[in-house]
Protein backbone atom coordinates (compact mmCIF):
# COMPACT_ATOMS: atom_id res chain seq x y z
CA UNK A 1 0.00 0.00 0.00
CA UNK A 2 1.27 3.35 -1.19
CA UNK A 3 1.80 6.77 1.36
CA UNK A 4 -1.02 8.59 -0.02
CA UNK A 5 -3.67 5.29 0.12
CA UNK A 6 -2.24 4.93 3.98
CA UNK A 7 -2.85 8.78 4.72
CA UNK A 8 -6.45 8.37 2.53
CA UNK A 9 -7.50 5.55 5.43
CA UNK A 10 -5.60 7.27 7.88
CA UNK A 11 -8.06 10.69 7.55
CA UNK A 12 -11.02 9.07 6.70
CA UNK A 13 -11.01 6.91 9.97
CA UNK A 14 -10.21 10.22 11.82
CA UNK A 15 -12.73 11.90 10.08
CA UNK A 16 -15.15 9.29 10.60
CA UNK A 17 -14.24 8.86 14.54
CA UNK A 18 -14.46 12.29 15.21
CA UNK A 19 -18.32 12.62 13.40
CA UNK A 20 -19.41 9.73 15.65
CA UNK A 21 -17.68 11.35 19.00
CA UNK A 22 -19.90 14.77 18.15
CA UNK A 23 -22.62 12.86 17.06
CA UNK A 24 -22.76 11.59 20.72
CA UNK A 25 -21.68 14.76 22.61
CA UNK A 26 -25.02 16.51 20.93
CA UNK A 27 -27.23 13.32 22.33
CA UNK A 28 -25.51 13.60 25.37
CA UNK A 29 -26.66 17.59 25.20
CA UNK A 30 -30.01 17.77 23.93
CA UNK A 31 -31.11 14.98 26.31
CA UNK A 32 -28.99 15.52 29.70
CA UNK A 33 -31.85 17.57 31.14
CA UNK A 34 -34.56 15.26 30.53
CA UNK A 35 -36.75 17.66 30.12
CA UNK A 36 -40.02 14.96 28.83
CA UNK A 37 -39.89 12.86 32.34
CA UNK A 38 -43.14 12.47 33.04
CA UNK A 39 -43.75 9.48 35.61
CA UNK A 40 -47.62 9.30 35.16
CA UNK A 41 -46.30 7.61 31.41
CA UNK A 42 -47.26 4.06 30.75
CA UNK A 43 -46.22 2.03 27.67
CA UNK A 44 -48.12 -0.02 24.96
CA UNK A 45 -46.36 -2.79 24.00
CA UNK A 46 -47.23 -2.18 20.10
CA UNK A 47 -46.49 -4.96 18.18
CA UNK A 48 -44.07 -2.49 16.28
CA UNK A 49 -42.54 -0.78 18.96
CA UNK A 50 -43.47 0.71 22.78
CA UNK A 51 -45.64 3.69 22.62
CA UNK A 52 -45.45 6.17 25.72
CA UNK A 53 -49.08 7.26 26.74
CA UNK A 54 -50.98 9.40 28.96
CA UNK A 55 -54.25 9.29 30.27
CA UNK A 56 -55.90 11.63 32.65
CA UNK A 57 -59.53 13.12 33.38
CA UNK A 58 -62.83 11.44 33.39
CA UNK A 59 -65.30 11.63 30.53
CA UNK A 60 -65.70 10.37 27.11
CA UNK A 61 -62.82 9.31 26.09
CA UNK A 62 -60.44 11.79 23.51
CA UNK A 63 -57.33 11.06 21.78
CA UNK A 64 -54.69 13.85 21.05
CA UNK A 65 -52.11 12.91 18.11
CA UNK A 66 -49.69 15.43 17.80
CA UNK A 67 -48.06 16.45 14.13
CA UNK A 68 -45.50 13.62 12.51
CA UNK A 69 -42.26 14.88 12.77
CA UNK A 70 -39.40 13.49 14.57
CA UNK A 71 -39.02 16.04 16.81
CA UNK A 72 -42.85 16.45 17.66
CA UNK A 73 -44.36 14.31 21.01
CA UNK A 74 -47.15 14.91 23.02
CA UNK A 75 -45.53 17.83 24.58
CA UNK A 76 -47.54 19.78 21.54
CA UNK A 77 -50.50 19.02 23.95
CA UNK A 78 -49.30 20.57 27.62
CA UNK A 79 -51.28 23.80 27.58
CA UNK A 80 -54.82 22.44 26.78
CA UNK A 81 -54.29 19.03 28.57
CA UNK A 82 -55.69 20.84 32.14
CA UNK A 83 -58.79 22.09 30.30
CA UNK A 84 -59.64 18.93 28.29
CA UNK A 85 -59.60 16.57 31.34
CA UNK A 86 -62.19 18.44 33.67
CA UNK A 87 -64.61 17.34 30.78
CA UNK A 88 -62.93 14.60 29.37
CA UNK A 89 -61.35 11.07 30.05
CA UNK A 90 -57.86 12.56 27.45
CA UNK A 91 -55.04 9.95 26.43
CA UNK A 92 -51.67 11.45 24.96
CA UNK A 93 -49.33 9.36 22.41
CA UNK A 94 -46.24 9.53 21.22
CA UNK A 95 -46.21 7.90 17.73
CA UNK A 96 -43.79 5.38 17.03
CA UNK A 97 -40.69 7.10 16.16
CA UNK A 98 -41.48 10.63 18.34
CA UNK A 99 -40.53 11.05 21.45
CA UNK A 100 -40.56 8.65 24.25
CA UNK A 101 -41.98 6.09 22.55
CA UNK A 102 -39.37 3.67 20.38
CA UNK A 103 -37.82 4.28 17.27
CA UNK A 104 -37.10 1.39 14.91
CA UNK A 105 -34.96 1.49 11.75
CA UNK A 106 -38.52 0.56 9.82
CA UNK A 107 -39.92 2.27 6.41
CA UNK A 108 -42.40 4.05 8.63
CA UNK A 109 -45.78 4.09 6.28
CA UNK A 110 -49.17 5.95 6.48
CA UNK A 111 -50.61 2.33 7.08
CA UNK A 112 -48.30 2.01 9.93
CA UNK A 113 -49.48 4.33 11.96
CA UNK A 114 -53.48 3.77 10.84
CA UNK A 115 -52.61 0.33 12.35
CA UNK A 116 -51.31 2.02 15.36
CA UNK A 117 -54.38 4.41 15.92
CA UNK A 118 -57.13 1.32 15.46
CA UNK A 119 -54.94 -0.63 17.80
CA UNK A 120 -54.59 1.56 20.58
CA UNK A 121 -57.98 2.50 20.81
CA UNK A 122 -59.26 -1.08 20.80
CA UNK A 123 -56.31 -2.69 23.07
CA UNK A 124 -56.37 0.48 25.34
CA UNK A 125 -59.26 2.65 25.06
CA UNK A 126 -61.75 0.31 24.45
CA UNK A 127 -64.63 2.38 23.31
CA UNK A 128 -65.59 5.45 20.64
CA UNK A 129 -63.43 7.95 20.61
CA UNK A 130 -62.99 11.45 19.19
CA UNK A 131 -59.15 11.67 17.50
CA UNK A 132 -57.77 14.61 17.67
CA UNK A 133 -54.58 15.07 15.10
CA UNK A 134 -52.65 17.50 14.02
CA UNK A 135 -50.99 18.39 10.43
CA UNK A 136 -49.71 15.47 8.83
CA UNK A 137 -51.17 13.07 11.09
CA UNK A 138 -54.22 14.10 10.27
CA UNK A 139 -54.19 12.00 6.81
CA UNK A 140 -53.77 8.68 8.77
CA UNK A 141 -56.41 10.01 11.37
CA UNK A 142 -58.84 9.88 8.64
CA UNK A 143 -57.52 6.33 6.87
CA UNK A 144 -57.86 4.82 10.05
CA UNK A 145 -61.65 5.93 10.58
CA UNK A 146 -62.11 4.78 7.02
CA UNK A 147 -60.61 0.90 7.49
CA UNK A 148 -62.51 0.93 11.20
CA UNK A 149 -65.41 3.21 11.67
CA UNK A 150 -66.42 1.81 14.98
CA UNK A 151 -63.24 2.91 16.82
CA UNK A 152 -64.28 7.15 16.08
CA UNK A 153 -67.34 9.20 17.40
CA UNK A 154 -65.53 12.09 15.45
CA UNK A 155 -62.29 13.11 13.74
CA UNK A 156 -61.09 16.33 14.24
CA UNK A 157 -58.13 18.10 12.03
CA UNK A 158 -56.17 20.80 12.95
CA UNK A 159 -54.29 22.19 9.81
CA UNK A 160 -54.32 19.39 7.43
CA UNK A 161 -52.25 18.91 4.44
CA UNK A 162 -53.40 19.64 1.10
CA UNK A 163 -54.62 16.60 -1.57
CA UNK A 164 -51.50 17.68 -3.49
CA UNK A 165 -48.90 17.06 -1.20
CA UNK A 166 -50.17 13.80 0.17
CA UNK A 167 -50.21 12.48 -3.80
CA UNK A 168 -46.49 12.56 -3.69
CA UNK A 169 -44.76 9.46 -4.17
CA UNK A 170 -40.85 8.53 -3.49
CA UNK A 171 -38.46 9.32 -6.52
CA UNK A 172 -34.81 7.52 -6.96
CA UNK A 173 -33.38 10.78 -5.35
CA UNK A 174 -35.29 10.65 -2.41
CA UNK A 175 -34.92 7.33 -1.89
CA UNK A 176 -31.00 7.88 -2.34
CA UNK A 177 -31.34 10.33 0.32
CA UNK A 178 -33.53 7.72 2.68
CA UNK A 179 -30.43 5.13 2.25
CA UNK A 180 -28.01 7.67 3.20
CA UNK A 181 -30.00 9.70 6.34
CA UNK A 182 -30.81 5.46 7.53
CA UNK A 183 -26.86 5.41 8.06
CA UNK A 184 -25.42 4.92 11.85
CA UNK A 185 -22.63 7.68 11.47
CA UNK A 186 -22.86 10.17 8.77
CA UNK A 187 -26.69 9.54 8.41
CA UNK A 188 -26.86 10.47 12.04
CA UNK A 189 -24.69 13.67 11.16
CA UNK A 190 -26.99 14.83 8.94
CA UNK A 191 -30.40 14.45 10.88
CA UNK A 192 -28.00 16.12 13.77
CA UNK A 193 -27.75 19.23 10.75
CA UNK A 194 -31.59 19.00 10.22
CA UNK A 195 -32.35 18.83 13.86
CA UNK A 196 -29.97 21.01 15.14
CA UNK A 197 -31.64 23.58 17.74
CA UNK A 198 -31.31 26.25 15.36
CA UNK A 199 -33.46 24.63 12.96
CA UNK A 200 -36.32 23.34 15.35
CA UNK A 201 -35.73 27.60 16.56
CA UNK A 202 -37.12 28.42 13.26
CA UNK A 203 -39.59 26.19 12.54
CA UNK A 204 -41.61 27.75 15.48
CA UNK A 205 -40.70 31.16 14.00
CA UNK A 206 -41.24 30.50 10.60
CA UNK A 207 -44.04 27.68 10.59
CA UNK A 208 -45.64 27.30 13.79
CA UNK A 209 -45.98 29.96 15.60
CA UNK A 210 -48.15 33.50 14.30
CA UNK A 211 -46.54 35.77 17.09
CA UNK A 212 -43.29 34.98 17.84
CA UNK A 213 -42.88 36.99 20.95
CA UNK A 214 -45.09 34.33 22.27
CA UNK A 215 -42.80 31.61 21.47
CA UNK A 216 -41.34 29.79 24.99
CA UNK A 217 -37.92 28.80 24.76
CA UNK A 218 -38.86 25.83 27.21
CA UNK A 219 -41.26 24.01 24.36
CA UNK A 220 -38.34 24.93 21.83
CA UNK A 221 -35.43 22.69 24.24
CA UNK A 222 -38.59 19.96 24.56
CA UNK A 223 -38.58 19.59 21.00
CA UNK A 224 -34.90 19.69 20.62
CA UNK A 225 -35.00 16.68 23.06
CA UNK A 226 -37.63 14.86 22.19
CA UNK A 227 -35.97 14.58 18.37
CA UNK A 228 -32.28 13.36 19.92
CA UNK A 229 -34.41 10.90 22.75
CA UNK A 230 -32.85 7.08 21.52
CA UNK A 231 -29.27 8.10 20.29
CA UNK A 232 -30.88 9.86 17.26
CA UNK A 233 -33.02 7.00 15.51
CA UNK A 234 -35.53 9.22 15.03
CA UNK A 235 -33.71 9.67 11.75
CA UNK A 236 -35.56 6.87 10.28
CA UNK A 237 -38.75 8.39 10.87
CA UNK A 238 -37.11 11.71 9.35
CA UNK A 239 -35.66 9.84 6.22
CA UNK A 240 -39.19 8.34 5.40
CA UNK A 241 -41.33 11.42 5.99
CA UNK A 242 -38.21 13.44 3.12
CA UNK A 243 -39.05 9.92 1.03
CA UNK A 244 -42.90 10.51 1.00
CA UNK A 245 -43.54 6.69 2.88
CA UNK A 246 -46.12 8.62 5.18
CA UNK A 247 -48.01 9.93 2.08
CA UNK A 248 -51.72 8.82 0.90
CA UNK A 249 -54.28 10.08 -1.54
CA UNK A 250 -56.97 10.53 0.55
CA UNK A 251 -59.19 12.23 -1.93
CA UNK A 252 -61.20 8.83 -2.30
CA UNK A 253 -61.52 8.64 1.44
CA UNK A 254 -63.56 12.63 2.42
CA UNK A 255 -66.68 11.77 0.59
CA UNK A 256 -66.82 8.53 2.47
CA UNK A 257 -66.50 9.86 6.08
CA UNK A 258 -69.00 11.01 7.93
CA UNK A 259 -67.91 12.54 10.95
CA UNK A 260 -64.92 14.55 9.98
CA UNK A 261 -64.37 18.35 11.44
CA UNK A 262 -61.49 21.10 10.69
CA UNK A 263 -59.49 23.81 12.36
CA UNK A 264 -57.87 25.88 10.37
CA UNK A 265 -55.34 28.70 11.37
CA UNK A 266 -56.10 32.10 9.63
CA UNK A 267 -52.41 32.98 10.13
CA UNK A 268 -51.51 30.36 7.67
CA UNK A 269 -52.27 31.80 3.83
CA UNK A 270 -53.75 28.69 2.68
CA UNK A 271 -56.07 28.01 5.15
CA UNK A 272 -59.12 29.55 3.05
CA UNK A 273 -58.38 26.98 0.38
CA UNK A 274 -57.37 24.21 2.35
CA UNK A 275 -60.69 24.41 4.16
CA UNK A 276 -62.35 25.00 0.26
CA UNK A 277 -60.69 21.41 -1.08
CA UNK A 278 -61.64 19.67 2.26
CA UNK A 279 -65.52 20.65 2.09
CA UNK A 280 -65.81 20.57 -1.80
CA UNK A 281 -65.68 16.80 -1.54
CA UNK A 282 -67.77 16.60 1.53
CA UNK A 283 -69.94 19.71 2.53
CA UNK A 284 -71.00 18.09 5.90
CA UNK A 285 -67.84 18.41 7.22
CA UNK A 286 -67.88 20.92 10.51
CA UNK A 287 -64.93 23.81 9.17
CA UNK A 288 -63.66 26.02 12.40
CA UNK A 289 -60.64 28.82 12.19
CA UNK A 290 -58.60 30.57 14.83
CA UNK A 291 -57.09 34.08 14.28
CA UNK A 292 -54.04 35.11 15.21
CA UNK A 293 -52.11 31.66 15.08
CA UNK A 294 -50.00 29.52 12.94
CA UNK A 295 -49.51 25.96 12.51
CA UNK A 296 -50.28 24.94 16.19
CA UNK A 297 -52.62 26.89 17.78
CA UNK A 298 -53.05 24.39 20.63
CA UNK A 299 -49.44 26.07 22.04
CA UNK A 300 -49.90 29.36 20.77
CA UNK A 301 -53.47 30.49 21.76
CA UNK A 302 -54.41 27.37 23.67
CA UNK A 303 -57.78 29.39 25.06
CA UNK A 304 -59.45 30.33 21.80
CA UNK A 305 -58.06 26.52 20.41
CA UNK A 306 -60.04 24.74 23.85
CA UNK A 307 -62.93 27.01 23.16
CA UNK A 308 -63.31 25.79 19.47
CA UNK A 309 -62.17 22.22 20.00
CA UNK A 310 -64.52 21.68 22.81
CA UNK A 311 -67.71 23.00 20.94
CA UNK A 312 -66.73 20.55 18.07
CA UNK A 313 -66.92 17.84 20.07
CA UNK A 314 -69.80 18.75 21.62
CA UNK A 315 -71.97 19.05 18.71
Amino acid sequence: MNKKAKKLIVCSTCATLGIYCANKILNYTATVRNLLYNPNGEYYNWKNGKIFYTVSGAGSPVLLIHDLHPASSSVEWTKVLKKLEKKYTVYTIDLLGCGRSEKPNITYTNYLFVQLLNDFVKDIIKEKTVVVSTGKSSSFSIMADIMDADNYKKVIVINPEDFSSLTKQPTKKELSYKHILDLPIFGTLLYNIEMSKNHISKLFRNEYYFNKSSISIKTEDMYFESAHIGEEKGRHLLSSIRSNYTNVNIRHAIPKIKNLCMITSKGRADHIKSTDEYTRLNDSIEAASISKSKYLPQLEVPDKFFEVLNMLIEK
